[in-house]
């Protein structure tokens, strides 16, 4: 899978270098292009954004430098692209699933008070958002997107793993444990160290159910 991330403040990009999804850009699952939009603006000063039409506080980022960057980098538009927005359609497992099955995935990272509404008109396919709060830019979101959606791609992680996690099943994931046995007078469940498997499955499913009953009601239908 290919994804390109329209920012600019490319530096902060570094954690997408590390960990699992850094071995699987390293191995050549993911292709990860991280663009400078002031790299393509034709100001001599470099800059990017301007005061808003109309009035009003902040700045908005310039046509020019997105349209152009967008052009260079998706000239025959083979990829999704997506600007990250508070008003969105709202990311949930569902989208995960819907854009690991893209090759080629685009994200504009809007700064300050947005973007020019031009470019969403003429270069984007869809706003998204992660959730109903503001932040100061779509750089978190475009990499907490980009991490749930290169979990699903092939050789990223185990299939095990995605199988048994929160949302795979339609709810939230049950208890984990691990060595020691007991930490500070509290036990993991005998169940678990019975090797019963079909009433560790019978424990987990049950945990599984309350843990999602507890705190995300509104996924049992």
């Amino acid at each position: 899978m290919k994804i390109d991330i329209l920012t600019l403040f490319p530096e902060m990009f570094a954690p997408l270098k590390t960990s699992i999804i850094g071995r699987a850009v390293d191995g050549g699952k993911l292709d990860i292009n991280i663009v400078d939009i002031r790299d393509y603006t034709l100001d001599k000063h470099n800059k990017c954004d301007d005061t808003p039409f109309g009035g009003g506080a902040g700045m908005v980022m310039m046509a020019q430098p997105i349209a152009s960057a967008i052009e260079a980098v998706d000239p025959e538009h083979t990829a999704r692209r997506i600007f990250l927005s508070p008003r969105g359609r709202t990311f949930n497992q569902k989208i995960v699933l819907e854009y690991a099955k893209k090759e080629h995935l685009l994200f504009l990272c809007g700064h300050y008070e947005g973007v020019d509404q031009r470019v969403i008109d003429l270069y984007i396919d869809e706003e998204l958002s992660i959730g109903d709060f503001v932040l100061t830019g779509g750089e978190i979101p475009a990499m907490a997107v980009v991490d749930a959606v290169a979990r699903y791609v092939d050789g990223v992680i185990s299939a095990d793993s995605l199988d048994q996690e929160s949302f795979a099943s339609g709810m939230l994931e049950y208890p984990q444990y691990t060595r020691p046995q007991e930490f500070k007078g509290l036990k993991v469940p005998e169940v678990l160290t019975s090797g019963h498997h079909a009433k560790i499955e019978e424990w987990r499913k049950q945990k599984s159910l309350e843990i999602t009953l507890k705190n995300r009601p509104d996924l049992i239908k």
